[in-house]
């Protein structure tokens, strides 16, 4: 499986040199916390366990919120920890020989359905994190050290306090039995996290921010410098982190309250102070991997059929249409703006669940979740950004969705907003419409045209009587032999044209099915650009 997080900055970045937009930009290790309040305490004995520091500090929401708004109001700094060798330049197999130690599990043995294990500083992860545990009101700071991780031979020998900080945790519970406790979120690198549903395997990750995303100037890398997290109390299904976020623009306190289950339900709470003019900024930012699948027209070589941690954007816009955008590996770097107001959800989902269409013993990429994104409240007026990253393996995470307000977010101002995230098999919006359930392309038999296939299926059209129409439109070229018919095998109606350039570059084609004057199918939209 491959790796999540940084992998998606490193090809975000190669991306954008090749379209000249931006330089290599790398987040340089950073370290405690600008407040004295939250100071780490260097009287307290090490031991992140079963060990409490012998003090602790007062907690609640609003302390965190107050701490961003301290921050954000003076200069954003970059602190480096200075690290003996081997920890300051780990290879990625000596980093994975640094072990948490199961039995040190935060509340193993406590009746709790719930453990926290650590993950440690090092290799890619090279920021470093403050993790408090909260309870009764008051936080206790956890310390990395020799109690809580074991130094494997690849790593040798080193100091008590080794290996010096931490750079994320996970969260581990009943989630697919109840005698087992699974790990279902995972909180770990800048400010990446990744989350399961029942019976699935992690793929599509959220972030905390996306700022200036695929722009001139870099990126920039918002990241989570501390987590709080509260400790539940028995029988208490969810559990409650806090985080705190910073970045040379901003600085921002989330809360996550998380519920694992079928669906793991996240509702998350932001509050933003910002220190400078942000005109791109992305909230609810997700990444993905799309490496190719029948709706490609950039074949692979490649014995799989499909590769793909999510095979489209879903979106349920302000106005009530749902539109359906399957992602493409293109040649060249593809930005995508759907302008909407107050939207109802946005996700990458993963509609493809038969292993067969990806023939991958070890990935299986049908066990991938997709994310959705529930905005709370009104969000205003704005865009649903897609970005498709051009990639030939799958190692790296190409594909970015976020929601763009249309202002720019002011220096000096605070700013909330919450939404729910859902990690599941299917977008959690009821509907009774016809969804696009697959999406083919390939060569048409008329020269320097396309042939594309769209299956529908779905309640609108698995008893349909009379046979619906096709509404298709594209801003250039020409479209031709359009053909509607039955496909018993989904119980749906199939879909097929034939698109003919005319020496355009880009095609922009929507397609949706009408049922007298009422729309009854997703609105299927689509990318074409020359291969």
């Amino acid at each position: 499986m491959h790796d999540q997080g940084m992998d998606r900055r490193a090809v975000l970045e190669s991306a954008l040199t090749w379209a000249a937009l931006m330089a290599a930009v790398r987040d340089v290790a950073r370290f405690g916390l600008s407040s004295e309040a939250w100071a780490a305490d260097e009287a307290a004995p090490s031991g992140g366990g079963t060990e409490p520091p012998a003090a602790s500090k007062p907690f609640s929401s609003d302390a965190i919120k107050e701490m961003a708004h301290r921050l954000a109001a003076t200069d954003f700094s970059q602190p480096t920890i200075e690290l003996p060798a081997p920890f300051n330049k780990l290879s990625y197999d000596q980093y994975r020989d640094i072990r948490f130690k199961p039995e040190q599990a935060i509340w193993r043995g406590e009746k709790l359905d719930l453990e926290i294990q650590l993950f440690p500083l090092g290799w890619l992860y090279d920021m470093p994190v403050e993790i408090w545990l909260v309870e009764n009101g008051q936080a206790r700071k956890l310390t990395a050290d020799s109690k809580l991780f074991t130094l494997g031979p690849l790593v040798g020998n080193g100091p008590d306090n080794a290996p010096f900080g931490f750079s994320g945790f996970r969260i581990h519970g009943p989630i697919n039995r109840a005698d087992y406790l699974d790990e279902y979120v995972v909180f770990q690198g800048a400010s990446y996290l990744r989350a399961v549903g029942r019976g699935e395997n992690y793929g599509a990750s959220a972030r905390g921010l996306a700022i200036n995303t695929a722009r001139a100037g870099g990126e920039e890398f918002p990241y989570f410098r501390g987590f709080w997290i509260e400790k539940p109390t028995a029988g208490q299904a969810g559990i409650i982190v806090h985080a705190l976020l910073d970045s040379s623009s901003l600085a921002g306190a989330f809360r996550f309250l998380i519920e694992p289950g079928e669906t793991t339900l996240m509702d998350v709470d932001v509050t933003l102070f910002t220190r400078k003019n942000i005109p791109h900024i992305g909230y609810a930012p997700l990444t993905s991997m799309y490496l190719t699948s029948p709706a490609n027209l950039r074949r692979l070589n490649d014995f799989r059929p499909s590769v793909h941690d999510s095979d489209g954007l879903a979106v349920f816009n302000g106005s009530g249409e749902r539109l359906w955008r399957p992602l493409i590996n293109h040649k060249t770097l593809q930005i995508s703006a759907f302008v909407d107001k107050d939207p109802k959800g946005f996700g990458l989902a993963q509609r493809q669940r038969d292993f067969h269409a990806y023939e991958d013993l070890e990935a299986h990429y049908e066990r991938r979740p997709t994310v959705w994104v529930e905005p709370k409240g009104a969000w205003g007026e704005g865009v649903i950004e897609l970005i498709e990253i051009p990639v030939d393996v799958e190692i790296h995470d190409n594909i970015v969705v976020f929601w763009k307000p249309a202002k720019a977010l002011e220096a000096g101002a605070q700013y909330d907003f919450s939404y729910r995230l859902n990690w599941g098999e299917a977008v959690p919006a009821a509907w009774s419409g016809a969804w696009v359930a697959a999406t083919r392309v390939g060569q048409a038999k008329t020269a320097g045209s396309t042939l594309f296939v769209i299956d529908f299926a779905g309640p609108a059209v698995k008893d349909l009587r009379d046979m619906p129409v096709c509404d298709l439109t594209q801003n250039a070229g020409q479209t031709s032999n359009i053909v509607v018919q039955r496909n018993p095998e989904i119980s749906g109606i199939r879909v097929s044209f034939e698109l003919n350039p005319d020496g355009a570059e880009l095609v922009e084609l929507r397609c949706a099915l009408k049922a007298g004057d009422q729309w009854i199918s997703e609105s299927w939209m689509y990318r074409w650009t020359k291969p």
